[in-house]
């Protein structure tokens, strides 16, 4: 009776070990490549920070040195402080009017309807089919009749319409989706409470479907404030530049200085960052909705 036991407790002695080795094995393989994909991003920080003699010297060393005062030197001397507050003011209002027209057009195609309802939606559905090059030269030359070439307008108008991959096409589809999932029995209610149509979506609806907001607000944001086609062609001169343009035109005349390249990549990426953090509860909410219904 005892060799049986001495047996399951030499195979428990020894599989401890190669459960441990195994799970340690894995561990240092997942850390191994995520030093390798941080490497990159923080030498891009240490170089932001770097004295510019330190680059070339030591072009691969992390945090060799501490000169803040590159990033003053970007965003003057470089421009990006104008180009920082053309990309604000151009993705502020750009997400301002997709979220408000694609909510409202959302609501109304999927809780009315009317003759033509089906139409109206594949209508805007046929925004996400037509690729933008295809309109771009035409595009411009309407612009430029209008007056609107060179100003901000000429980024935010075609960005709200879907130019730049995610405007009021995907939003309409997004939001309508996200209504026809909502019950009908809380805007009855909202309405037995005195409320108009407008005030059972406004105080009711709306509120419930923050989650593909937040989803729409986060794509629209990412993608108009990285817009760099639209800012290329439709906006003239160095001063209306959004920060990609910028920072291409910046690199293009300031080669050799990679510490304010660096310097001014990170004014680039750190408001996308922060952004993200702020709306991370709603845009992951929003994104499993649909998964765990049902």
């Amino acid at each position: 009776m005892t060799e049986p036991r001495q047996g399951i407790a030499s195979t428990a002695s020894t599989g401890a070990p190669r459960r441990w080795l195994g799970s340690t094995g894995k561990y240092v393989v997942l850390l191994l490549f995520a030093l390798l994909s941080l490497y990159p991003l923080l030498l891009i920080v240490s170089t932001s920070l770097k004295d510019p003699l330190d680059v070339t010297a030591n072009p691969f060393t992390l945090f060799s040195s501490f000169n803040p005062i590159n990033f003053y030197d970007a965003w003057t001397l470089g421009g990006f402080g104008g180009y920082f507050w053309n990309t604000v003011v151009i993705t502020g209002i750009t997400v301002a009017g997709v979220v408000a027209l694609s909510s409202l057009a959302g609501y109304g195609l999927a809780r009315f309807q009317f003759p033509g309802n089906n139409l109206i939606f594949f209508v805007f559905i046929l925004g996400l089919m037509i690729p933008f090059f295809s309109v771009m030269i035409p595009l411009f030359y309407e612009l430029r009749d209008l007056g609107l070439l060179g100003t901000k307008a000429a980024v935010i108008l075609p960005a709200i319409a879907g130019a730049s991959g995610f405007g009021v096409p995907l939003g309409v589809f997004l939001m309508r989706s996200f209504y026809m999932d909502l019950p009908e029995d809380l805007a009855d209610a909202a309405r037995v409470d005195g409320c108009n149509e407008f005030q059972a979506f406004w105080r009711v609806m709306l509120p419930l479907s923050a989650p593909g907001v937040a989803v729409l607000a986060v794509l629209v944001f990412f993608q108009t404030w990285n817009n760099f086609v639209l800012a290329l062609v439709y906006l003239q001169g160095s001063d209306n530049q959004m920060l990609a343009t910028g920072l291409y035109l910046f690199a293009g005349g300031r080669s050799g200085e990679y510490e304010l390249l660096a310097a001014a990549s990170l004014i680039m990426t750190v408001p996308v960052l922060i952004f993200f953090l702020i709306f991370q509860r709603f845009f992951i909410k929003g994104l499993t909705t649909g998964a765990l219904k049902g």
